[in-house]
This record gives structure tokens, sequence and C-alpha cells, in this order.
């Protein structure tokens, strides 16, 4: 049952036929109730009649007693009665047992004559607190079921409120409310009408026979339009003073205090999903604009580092009519790994778009955790020269699933990242261990550590410490791009630092199971 919109250009259901599918359906059901009411109060009867028959036949047959009791009984048999069939049928009871007192216990006993002019007063009273009885029963039983009544519907109302709070998103919300309605209140139909898009939003069935232009005018005149005997109401969505949709709703039996707080509802409901949304988007804009600066910084230093460098080069080489062939070379090998730098920083960049739109096919297969370390190690030979590693794997590490090839590029920017924040001579330790289902490889520096604050930022896209960004070389999209690899295995990745201890850079990959591993 799912709520769907519905604009002007299609033909909206006639009033005339509406009211008439209406009628048809509560006649059909008022038919009904009445059928259960009778078949209720017959055998309330019937279950009066046994129990006076019942106390006259064991007080006259069994138990000899005072006429002050067999009064008593017939007294707490009739507000039994009322309790549960209600006053109409203690009433009759109260009269057979009138007569039925007369007959059997009063003398002259067997006749209807009453000898005694007290026994007069005797049944007048008898008549008067049974009937009197009857009716405070009957009155309670009706102030408790509405009792019940106002707790069920603030139930639903709570019910409700907590769906609605669940809800975001404006659009789902709008295609959510009717459904929410017919599901909390066992309505039969629910339709929302926005009259800022000019859409229905419908739910339940029948929902066609809620009567459009009885929607419009009750957002139009900004008042409820109320059938309880149809169970049919119309009411306006109001914020504050101001109406900003109505709604719908039939099959339900609602109160007018449930209306009220239905409306409120939908109206709070609706204006936090538009004020959450506003929140995201203005979120969304703040951390582009972040972004954007970045980029720009990244753009700025990191592009136009190697550019100086190759202009430098370029206009010694032009100015210099006459240099000799060592001076040269090294001014063209200068030229030649600052291009190189400039394709590494444009093949990363390109290389995080692929990983963002999911273009990256992997090849995953069983591979042993110390084969990716001992190949990351091998690519990083030269650059980590000079420096120890220290490598301490468990020997009882299970195999992991992954693409080969980009586990090592994640480990191997986690290496590059640690040799680049460490101090030089200081070790750099790599250890693996499985946790549960995960195998989880960790890299540990001795760098100056990670403020706390950065430490939530540190995986976004050109972002680089604010202390190391013009200190130490690089583009900020070696951790994202670690990052999306490890996504893209349905892993984790994640950093523990503190300032002055170093961190520590973890990532977990599946276990492969054991049918993978052979």
């Amino acid at each position: 049952m799912t709520a769907r919109p519905w604009s002007p250009a299609q033909t909206p259901p006639s009033g005339h036929d509406t009211r008439i599918a209406i009628c048809d359906s509560r006649r059909l059901r008022y038919n009904h109730h009445m059928q259960r009411f009778l078949a209720g109060r017959i055998f309330g009867l019937a279950t009066s009649f046994l129990l006076v028959a019942g106390i006259t036949f064991i007080y006259s047959h069994f138990v000899r007693v005072n006429q002050t009791t067999v009064a008593l009984s017939f007294l707490l048999a009739i507000l039994a009665v009322s309790a549960v069939w209600g006053m109409a049928v203690s009433v009759v009871m109260s009269l057979g047992a009138v007569l039925v007192f007369n007959y059997y216990f009063l003398p002259p006993i067997h006749t209807f004559t009453i000898a005694d002019p007290q026994n007069w007063v005797a049944l007048a009273a008898f008549l008067f607190v049974s009937t009197m009885g009857s009716q405070l029963s009957a009155r309670i039983r009706t102030e408790a079921d509405e009792a019940i009544n106002r707790r069920r519907e603030l139930e639903r109302l709570y019910k409700f409120s907590q769906k609605l709070l669940g809800e975001g998103n404006v659009l789902q919300l709008m295609n959510a409310i009717p459904d929410y309605l017919v599901e909390s209140f066992e309505a039969g139909a629910a339709e929302l009408f926005l009259p800022l898009k000019d859409k229905f939003y419908r739910s339940g069935f029948g929902a066609s026979h809620l009567d459009d232009e009885s929607m419009k005018a009750a957002f139009a005149r900004d008042e409820a339009s109320i059938q309880p005997q149809l169970s049919l109401y119309f009411l306006p969505v109001r914020l504050g003073v101001r109406p900003i949709a109505s709604l719908g709703i039939s099959g339900a039996r609602l109160s007018r205090q449930t209306l009220d707080a239905i409306s409120s509802l939908v109206a709070i409901a609706i204006e936090r999903a538009r004020a959450v949304e506003q929140l995201g988007q203005t979120e969304a804009e703040r951390q582009g604009e972040r972004l954007k600066s970045a980029l720009l910084d990244s753009i700025t230093h990191d592009f136009r580092t190697p550019l100086t460098s190759m202009k430098a080069a370029v206009t010694s080489l032009l100015s210099s009519p006459v240099t000799d062939a060592k001076q040269t070379h090294e001014l063209l090998t200068i030229i030649n790994e600052e291009c190189d730098r400039l394709n590494h920083l444009v093949e990363e960049a390109a290389e995080m778009a692929r990983l963002e739109a999911g273009e990256v096919q992997l090849n995953l297969e069983p591979h042993p955790i110390s084969e990716i370390v001992d190949s990351a190690l091998g690519e990083l030979k030269t650059s980590l020269s000079g420096r120890p590693v220290e490598v301490r794997l468990d020997p009882d590490v299970p195999p992991v699933v992954a693409d080969f090839d980009r586990a090592r590029d994640v480990l191997m920017k986690l290496v590059d990242n640690a040799n680049l924040y460490s101090p030089k001579g200081a070790p750099i330790t790599i250890s693996a261990e499985q946790s549960g289902d995960q195998v989880t490889t960790s890299v540990a520096d001795r760098g100056p550590g990670i403020d706390e604050f950065e430490q939530g930022m540190i995986f976004d896209k050109f972002y680089r410490g604010k202390d190391q960004r013009y200190t130490v070389r690089g583009s900020g999209m070696g951790l994202p791009i670690a990052k999306a690899i490890v996504n893209a295995h349905r892993g984790s990745i994640s950093v523990t630092s503190q300032l002055g201890s170093g961190s520590v850079f973890s990532f977990s990959l599946p276990v492969a199971r054991a049918a993978e591993a052979r």
C-alpha cells in the first residue's frame, strides 16, 4: 500500500458518485453494526432471564432466606448485567425481578396481590435502586470506554508521530503520510493535498472516494469539514495560523481533538523535513566550498611547485646559448622528474574519480597477507632506503579475499605516508592479526601525530594536515584512494593517533573461506 501522487491532469472522481459510494459503504457498515448490536442485546436478555430464574429457583427450593437477601441478590445480578450489556437490558431485568420478587417472596406468595402496604414501599424502593444502580453502572462503563478510546487515540498519535519523525526527505514524507494515517488509525483511505505543487498523495483502498474538491475547499477556507456519521473528515494543515496543505481521512472514528493533533503533527513533520533538507543542502554547499578551497590549495601548491621548477630549467636552457653537457643533462633531469610528478598527480585524480564512480573491476582471490606486505615493501625499496621497517605478522593469520594489486597499493600508500611524516631513522612497524571474519593490517609510525579534530578529515580528498601541508610534498589523494579501495573490498580503514606519539593506520579485509583458499 503506497501513496501515489496525483496531478490535476488526471480525471478526478465525481463528487456525486463519491457521496453515493460513501453512503453505500457506510450503510453496509451500519447494518452490520446493528445486527451485532441486536444479537448482543438478545443474548443479554436471555442471560438476565436465566439469572432471575436461577436466583428464584435456588431461594425458593434449596436455600431459605429472608426477603432482604433475595432483593440484594437480584440487585447484584442487575448491576452485573448493566456493566456488561448496558442500561436497557438491566431495566428490563429490573422489571422482571420486581414481578418475580412479588410473586414468589412477598405474601401472599404465588399471587401478584400485595397485602401489606409496606411491601409497596419495598417494591418501589427495589425498582428505584435497581434502576439507579443500572444507570450508574452504565455511566461508569461509558466513561471507562471513553477513557480506553482516548488512551488508544493517544497511542495511535504517538505511533504516528514516531513514524513522521523517521522521515527526513520531504518527497518521501509526502508519500508516506497517507500510508501512516491508514496504518496508525486503521482508516479506510487517506489523502494529502499540497497546493504549492498542486498534487495529491493517496493511500488506502477506495482512496478515490475522497472528494478532491472538498480537499481543496478545506485548504482554501482554512476550516475543517467533519461528517462523523460517514466517518469522513477534511481538515487544513496549519503551520501557525497559515494553512500549508489539507488532509482527507475516511473510514475511521476520530475525535475533533485527535484531528487537530494529526493536523499539527503533519505540519510540524513537513516543516521539520524541509528544515533537515535545507540543512543538508547548506552542509553540502559548505563541504563543496571546503573542497574547492582544498583543491585550489592543492593546485596552487602541488602543481605550481613542479611547474616552477620546469619553468626555471627551461628558462635556463633558453637563456644560455652555450651550456656544457653535464648542466644540460641536470636541467633535463629536473624537467623529466617534475613531469613525472605532474603525471602522477593527474593519475591519482583520475584513479579517485574511477573508484568513486564504481568503474574499477576487482579481481578478488585469496592471498596471504605476507605476500601483499613483501610485494609492497619491494616496490618501496628505493624510497625506504635507510628507514628501518619491522614486520610483525601473526603466523596463524588466514589469507584474505582481495585484489592483489589494489591491496598492495593500499599498503604502499600507508607505508609511504608513514615514511613522509616520520623523522629520519625512526622505524615503521607493519603488523597483521585476525579480528573475527576480518584481517586487520596496521602501519605504525613515530611521526608528529594527528590532532583529534583532523582525524575525521584525514581521509577527505585533497586534505592535508594544517601543520605539514607546506613542509611535506604530496597531493592529499593517497589516503582517500586507499579508503575507496578498501571500501570496494567491503572492508574498513581507520586511524588512531596522539600528538607527539605517532599514528597507526589500519585497514581490514575479509578472511578467505576454506573453499576459497584451496
